[in-house]
């Protein structure tokens, strides 16, 4: 796996990059990743914090996560393992389902943005979409792997566009249009 590292208000020395592609490296064996995909990182440098942002867009899925900490080599550390929670979930559930869904084959393409700084009432990004036909099981694991806290799809029993979001409480909710 290729992979292209950038900083926002940090330089990114070379020990940085090290730890970046060593920890990345250990995803290989949990997730095909082929040595053509590119992984895209970004770092930014915070007075309080520091914020790490990856990306992997695969044939079989696009695995991304974002953490922020006051260490950036923590932060490094919890962003691998992160990626690694998401890929171990979504493979349990797809073998607990005996079922080889499309899931397991192919994933949606997401176009990402980078966030822009904004004033409270401000728009601060828009994106369309268009809402792929999928069950609520393979829409909850896009979610997930994703990291998303909701995921817009069309139902495939019900031909209606459907929210699947995560509760605080714990579990999934579901909002269906009329």
């Amino acid at each position: 796996m290729k992979v292209n590292i950038t900083g926002k208000n940090i330089t990114v020395t070379q020990a940085i990059a090290d730890k970046i592609n060593k920890k990345l490296a250990i995803l290989n064996k949990y997730f095909i990743i082929d040595d053509e995909d590119t992984a895209s990182v970004l770092i930014r440098t915070y007075p309080d914090k520091q914020k790490i942002e990856v990306t992997i867009p695969t044939k079989f899925a696009i695995l991304r996560t974002e953490v922020a900490d006051d260490d950036l080599y923590k932060a490094i550390d919890r962003a691998i393992d992160k990626l690694e929670d998401q890929i171990r979930r979504q493979k349990t559930r797809i073998e607990k389902k005996k079922n080889h869904s499309p899931l397991s084959e192919a994933f949606i393409d997401v176009e990402l943005y980078e966030d822009a700084p904004a004033d409270e009432d401000e728009l601060v990004r828009t994106k369309s979409i268009v809402p792929a036909f999928m069950s609520l099981d393979d829409a909850i694991a896009k979610m997930e792997l994703l990291d998303h806290d909701f995921f817009i799809y069309t139902d495939d029993e019900t031909r209606k566009i459907a929210v699947v979001y995560r509760r605080r409480e714990g579990g999934y909710g579901l909002i269906e249009t009329e």
